[in-house]
């Protein structure tokens, strides 16, 4: 009978304790990884920013979602579709990254979607980004750098 292992947290909540390479995936238990970000982080909206543009240089796209994922849990209502959508835009460059095109153009176009109501807030640079998302969207054949592929988040570089 196969043993059904899941990692568990100290409050018992299933948490996959695998270590990860750059972009997510998966690694064999006792592999070395990348060090992930730790959830539940609480950061102000320009500490999100600049941690996940750090991420998003490095070719880390799935690390910078946990940013943006903590981010539009602990934010306010009024921008959690906001945070949703960046978050979606980085799985969207991670799926690309990986080589799954589909769904990288399906998360892309859903993320620029979503944050395409917000007027730069936090001067993130909506405008440029959702330009970037429908580009990139466009054109993916194949698997993509991510670190090449990185968007600019704000227009202050």
């Amino acid at each position: 009978m196969k043993e059904n292992r899941r990692d568990r947290d100290g409050e018992g909540r299933a948490r996959n304790a695998r270590p990860r390479d750059g972009l997510g995936r998966p690694l064999p238990y006792g592999a070395e990884g990348v060090e992930r970000q730790p959830e539940g982080v609480v950061r102000t909206p320009e500490e999100s920013v600049r941690e996940a543009q750090r991420l998003l240089d490095e070719g880390k796209p799935f690390h910078a979602h946990e940013v943006f994922e903590d981010a539009w849990k602990s934010g306010p209502e009024a921008e959690r579709a906001l945070w949703r959508g960046l978050a979606q835009l980085a799985v969207g460059l991670t799926h690309a990254a990986r080589g799954n095109t589909a769904g990288g153009a399906r998360l892309l176009l859903r993320g620029a979607g979503g944050i395409a109501a917000y007027p730069a807030p936090h001067g993130i640079d909506v405008d440029g980004l959702t330009a970037w998302a429908r580009e990139l969207a466009g054109r993916l054949d194949g698997p993509v750098d991510a670190a090449d592929e990185a968007p600019r988040l704000t227009s202050r570089g």
